[in-house]
């Protein structure tokens, strides 16, 4: 009688398939050799994409490799067989790499491809868990991914197999992504809209407030006149320039409350140089906006004046400009 469920152990059942997929991938890693350098320097050098295609789960796998390959540098797209069977094969030029997923080897919708695929000229790697098996025969180069067991205990569903599959996959991307020298910018690029690509690609030039929405007040202005810039600008703060707008000094809301607590000085006489912070922490217009987040957490600040080179100001910027870009 099967166990019910109030008694099965489900985490000595889950235990159990890491157990068998880390041994199937550890069995798959020793045999990663000259097939697979030969893979890589023909999808290195590949003119065109590496199309990535398979049935099924391998399908599955094919599409989130071709994916992997796509943002780490390689130009790669999925192609589903039995739709290039009907005219998507068409996609695919005389410069692309066929990347095949078939774990038997023998599916029906991928070997139908081979023949046009071989008068076009076109390089195919085999990725199947049976060196003896049609597809690897009739491929250029073949990728052996046999498993030595399914963690299926019925030893049906692809389990081990598309893991070591998708591991195969992920090496190919990784030694390629090394060999091309691609960088984290380079990976930004192509994640723009992700937490990554906002970290690496937006500048401070892309948050600061520039111009009149910059607060800004002369040496000589009183400590009233910088709070009635501090309201109109709204960023808790206001720099304090000469008339060539080199920076001279700070003022913020943190400041003003100190001047409160202090008997000796009158908001309206008192020159805003006499109590201004006169080394303030400032950011490169030409950073990028991440270092703003990180000084302002380094030293618990919420706002930073923006310079350029030769000391002048040239923007503003605070924690609440950083949130709304989504940078922290």
């Amino acid at each position: 009688m099967p166990a019910q469920p109030d008694s099965f152990d489900f985490a000595a059942s889950g235990r159990r398939v890491f157990a068998v997929e880390a041994d199937a991938l550890a069995a798959v890693a020793a045999r990663v050799d000259g097939a697979f350098s030969a893979a890589c320097r023909a999808m290195l050098a590949c003119r065109g994409r590496v199309v990535c295609t398979g049935m099924g789960k391998s399908g599955h796998v094919a599409r989130k490799i071709a994916a992997t390959l796509a943002s780490t540098g390689t130009p790669a797209f999925y192609m589903h067989p039995g739709e290039a069977a009907h005219g998507d094969l068409g996609m695919v030029t005389d410069a692309d790499v066929l990347l095949a997923l078939s774990y038997s080897g023998e599916s029906d919708e991928l070997l139908l491809l081979l023949p046009a695929l071989k008068r076009q000229g076109n390089t195919v790697i085999a990725m199947t868990g049976r060196a003896g098996s049609t597809l690897a025969g009739e491929a250029d180069i073949h990728l052996d991914v046999a498993v030595p067991v399914e963690a299926c205990p019925l030893k049906l569903a692809p389990t081990s197999s598309t893991t070591a599959s998708l591991a195969m996959g992920d090496a190919l991307a990784v030694a390629l992504l090394e060999a091309r020298g691609f960088t984290a910018d380079d990976f930004a690029r192509s994640h723009p809209a992700g937490a990554l690509g906002r970290r690496l690609l937006l500048h401070i030039t892309d948050v600061m407030h520039v111009g009149d929405d910059v607060p800004k007040v002369a040496p000589e202005a009183s400590i009233s006149e910088a709070l009635m810039e501090i309201s109109r600008k709204r960023l808790g703060m206001t720099a304090v320039v000469d008339a060539d707008d080199r920076l001279l000094g700070l003022y913020t809301d943190g400041d003003l409350r100190r001047s409160l607590d202090d008997a000796q000085i009158d908001l309206r006489t008192t020159r805003i140089d006499a109590v201004m912070t006169r080394t303030p922490r400032t950011v490169d217009a030409d950073a990028l906006a991440v270092e703003a987040a990180q000084l302002m957490e380094a030293h618990k600040i919420s706002g930073l004046l923006v310079t350029s080179s030769d000391g002048r100001l040239v923007g503003a910027l605070n924690i609440h400009d950083l949130l709304r870009a989504r940078v922290v």
